[in-house]
């Protein structure tokens, strides 16, 4: 016999846990090598896990909906007469250093290192399905059976209906439960008018007067919990400033208007974000401080000579901060074809956790949402983050004249103890001088 556990590997850097949102495959079913057979949700993306031998599923240990230690096995597979020299093990587990699923040390091969010790699965509380069943008139008493699974609850071991991330967060902000629900949409799949009909059902008849009717509870788990984590370590521990700058942005919106008639441009989505990362990476620079990073346990600050700039992106899982690598060797057109991928992605929750770490300098667009400014949080590790703000019609003094101008507001926090008022003040003005005349790139 050579029937093996797969552990939950560590999909990213340092990932702890992850939960299962759904099965791909079934006990019984065939499986090959780098077949995807689970669908799992991190602290930072939802990620597709590879069978990393071939055989047959034998047990699926762990259910949709629960959340679960790295290293704890999650599926059985027989692989009884498929690749029985272990060249797939081997394979499929090249870049974590050994094989998935045997140990080493006493901590469990991964597809990133070595995981923890072989734990148990937690169990997240689960809300009430959110239906309403009718009542029935009792039944005659029978010799009991078997009670057949319902339609749209498979029983333990299958699989969660499938559904898109924006419509799990909206079945998790209602409360309704997805494996109660038969989706409507192509292939079964659970749409947000399901969701929506779902919520209303439970909702329907008289108001609730009972305290706590009219609360949700959601729990806080998955990139809301990631990200809860990572702004207090950074709020207390690195002390923030924040400095501020408003820009007639006129110049660079006209610059905008004639890049789109360009040829080369002529496909590329150019937008203020494009203009104001290629400022940054620009700026940086002259001012490489705000590039740093301060390694406390070291007791050294960290130059970098590259920028690998992060960019805030709000998408249905929560916010997340995806990293373009080497921005500061883009051009303006590589930066915008860039940023445009990475948004898209970052909406469609597929970023990969690897996407997400290592940044050296962050750009959140408030503008986007119509916000004028604001005192942005440092990703923990970087040591500045510039807020950029919407372009807004305003009132302007050009040459003594005040006339109507493209006006945007520009924030900058940074960590005191790396970056200086006089190397913060310099970085920001360089900035607000390029975006507010791109010509002024040509002497930098």
């Amino acid at each position: 016999m050579a029937t093996k556990q797969f552990p939950l590997p560590d999909v990213g850097e340092g990932l702890t846990e992850a939960e299962v949102l759904g099965w791909r495959v079934q006990p019984g079913d065939e499986v090959t090598v780098n077949q995807v057979i689970v669908e799992i949700e991190t602290a930072k993306a939802a990620v597709e896990l590879p069978c990393p031998w071939a055989g047959t599923v034998q047990e699926l240990l762990v259910e949709p909906g629960q959340t679960v230690e790295v290293g704890t096995p999650i599926v059985t597979i027989d692989t009884v007469g498929a690749f029985s020299d272990g060249a797939a093990e081997k394979a499929a587990s090249a870049e974590a250093g050994g094989t998935i699923g045997e140990e080493s040390n006493g901590r469990i091969a991964t597809l990133v290192g070595y995981g923890p010790r072989t734990t148990t699965a937690k169990r997240r509380p689960r809300k009430a399905a959110a239906t309403v069943v009718e009542k029935t008139p009792a039944a005659p008493a029978a010799a009991p059976t078997a009670p057949a699974p319902r339609p749209a609850e498979p029983a333990a071991g299958g699989y969660v209906p499938l559904a898109k991330p924006p419509v799990r967060k909206l079945a998790k902000d209602l409360g309704v439960d997805l494996r109660s629900l038969a989706g409507s949409g192509s292939g079964g799949v659970i749409t947000r008018e399901d969701v929506e009909a779902a919520a209303g059902a439970a909702t329907a008849g008289p108001p609730r007067t009972e305290p706590g009717a009219r609360e949700r509870r959601v729990p806080i788990k998955g990139v809301r919990k990631a990200t809860a984590q990572a702004m207090v370590d950074s709020a207390f521990t690195a002390p923030h400033v924040t400095e501020f700058l408003t820009v007639d942005v006129t110049p660079m919106v006209e610059l905008r208007e004639e890049l789109k008639a360009h040829p080369e441009f002529r496909d590329v989505k150019v937008t203020p974000l494009a203009f104001a990362a290629k400022a940054v990476c620009l700026a940086v620079r002259r001012t490489p401080d705000v590039n740093a990073t301060w390694d406390e346990e070291a007791g050294e600050i960290v130059y970098k000579d590259y920028v690998h700039l992060g960019i805030a992106a709000a998408t249905p899982r929560g916010l997340v901060v995806p990293k373009v690598r080497d921005a500061d060797r883009m051009s303006l057109k590589e930066l915008a074809q860039a940023l445009e991928q990475l948004t898209a992605t970052a909406r469609e929750g597929k970023t990969p956790p690897a996407d997400m770490v290592g940044g050296t300098f962050t750009i959140t667009n408030v503008g986007v949402f119509g916000v004028d400014t604001g005192t942005p949080i440092l990703n923990p590790g970087e040591s500045a983050i510039l807020a950029l703000g919407a372009i807004r019609d305003m009132p302007w003094v050009v040459d003594g004249q005040v006339v109507p101008r493209k006006v945007c507001q520009l924030a900058l926090s940074f960590d005191h103890r790396v970056v200086d008022g006089q190397q913060g003040s310099q970085f920001l003005a360089d900035v607000g001088a390029l975006l507010a005349n791109p010509a002024m790139a040509i002497t930098y």
